[in-house]
């Protein structure tokens, strides 16, 4: 007869309960070698600390030797300690692509050798929702009992974002281990370089779904609220994919508005002289936004009340953007939210939510695998072009110090490509590696 332990992982397999991804023991079995990685030890401080190499523990992971990885905006609610259930120790980073180093026995999509992408979301691909390319709410991969009291259900698991989402080690690292490599790589042509392949692994498809979500129409107006990388990827996809009539942007930072003013043909408003958002878009567009898409999440506070409120912890989000979304937005238009909200907001209008006839999207955390063929189709064919966000190539060895210059916004960081001693060197055009404090 089968142990309880088997048992339990055939029926994780079939999709009948959660996998245990939490377990220590089996999360953090490793080999006695040792690797750099980038770990949270605390509210805004993160380390560089050599760490034991993760090991094959399933018959379907996938062992990489990691060729690129970055720091996410989201990643800056880790940094922060904004995320429930982080630890101390844990190894940050969900985006990475990198060379298949070991396969599991029943691995049969990739095999040693093979380059590489990897998603940030941990799917089973044989539950209920992944059978439906619903991949970020797999049954399997996530066991938060806070996640399931805060919100009724779990989602899928993340790979290097807490026990919150599964509390699997990140890729910030020279390895990494992916569970259930049949669903979670995608293999990548020759054709396409490092530095358009590895934004496959979250912000590309994930700007794309916000936008499909969306349902934008071609010569739809939409509006952009923020212009981080998922931001300034979803204006490139209204522009040369979906055809969006008229693209208005807000946010304050002149070289993200100007990059994307130059590029895709957008209008501005800079909020950061104290303009009312709102009331400037109904003046460019006097029956409001067709769509009104929000890549900017809860940390951004700009009023007093707001950033008390979240510093004393009576709330946990602020709803100024979506609020600043409701007022520009025309009756029965639509509100797609793909920023990054955790918990709890105080002073929503709700009431113009209905009494407008809103849509509003929460667009969840994007089932990228279900867009993966897609949007590498378009950047084959240079419809997309993720290296336009792409400013700074650091080495690994110094991404604590990128986190710091990341958050504070300086240097014209947008998007950082994470070079490590497995990376080839920058493809023509891309940039050059550089000391993060000579950026």
């Amino acid at each position: 007869m089968a142990s309880n332990a088997a048992a339990n992982t055939l029926q994780a397999h079939l999709g009948e309960v959660p996998v245990q991804s939490s377990n220590e023991d089996k999360q953090n079995t490793s080999s006695s070698e040792e690797m750099l990685a980038c770990c949270w030890e605390g509210k805004d401080k993160v380390v560089m600390k050599h760490v034991p190499k993760p090991e094959i523990t399933d018959d379907e992971d996938v062992l990489l030797r990691v060729t690129g990885s970055t720091v996410c905006g989201s990643d800056l609610h880790l940094y922060h300690g904004e995320i429930l259930q982080l630890k101390a120790g844990e190894i940050l980073g969900h985006e990475c692509m990198g060379i298949v180093e070991k396969v599991g026995g029943k691995v049969t999509q990739v095999k040693p050798g093979d380059r590489v992408v990897a998603a940030f979301n941990v799917a089973c691909g044989k539950c209920q929702f992944c059978q439906k390319q619903q991949y970020t709410a797999c049954d399997c991969t996530n066991n938060s009992s806070v996640m399931q009291k805060l919100y009724g259900h779990r989602t899928g698991g993340v790979i290097g974002y807490s026990h919150f989402v599964g509390g699997y080690s990140g890729a910030q690292a020279e390895y990494c281990r992916i569970l259930f490599g049949n669903t979670n790589l995608l293999k990548i042509p020759p054709t396409v370089t490092d530095e358009k392949a590895l934004y496959l692994s979250d912000i590309v498809p994930t700007s794309y779904h916000a936008v499909w979500e969306s349902g934008v129409q071609p010569g739809d107006v939409v509006g952009v609220w923020g212009l981080g990388p998922i931001g300034l990827c979803a204006v490139q996809w209204l522009r040369n994919v979906f055809k969006a009539g008229r693209i208005i942007v807000v946010d304050d930072v002149p070289e993200r508005l100007q990059l994307a003013k130059t590029n895709w043909g957008v209008e501005t408003v800079d909020f950061s002289n104290g303009t009312n958002v709102s009331e400037k878009i109904n003046e460019l567009v006097p029956n409001g936004l067709d769509r009104a898409i929000d890549c900017a999440g809860f940390r951004y506070a700009k009023s007093l009340l707001h950033k008390i409120e979240r510093a004393v912890g009576l709330e946990t989000d602020t709803s100024e953007v979506i609020n600043e979304m409701i007022r520009s937005t025309k009756k029965f238009g639509t509100l797609s939210v793909i920023a990054d909200y955790a918990a709890y907001t105080n002073h929503l209008l709700i009431g113009g939510i209905m009494e407008k006839g809103l849509r509003l999207i929460g667009c969840g955390q994007a089932p990228i695998q279900r867009y993966w063929s897609k949007c590498l189709e378009h950047i084959e064919r240079g419809e997309f072009d993720p290296t336009v966000m792409l400013t700074h190539r650091f080495p690994l060895e110094q991404t604590a110090e990128a986190y710091k210059r990341f958050d504070l916004k300086e240097a014209g960081i947008i998007k950082v490509f994470l070079q490590t001693k497995f990376s080839g060197p920058p493809a023509p055009g891309a940039p050059k590696l550089t000391n993060v404090q000579d950026a």
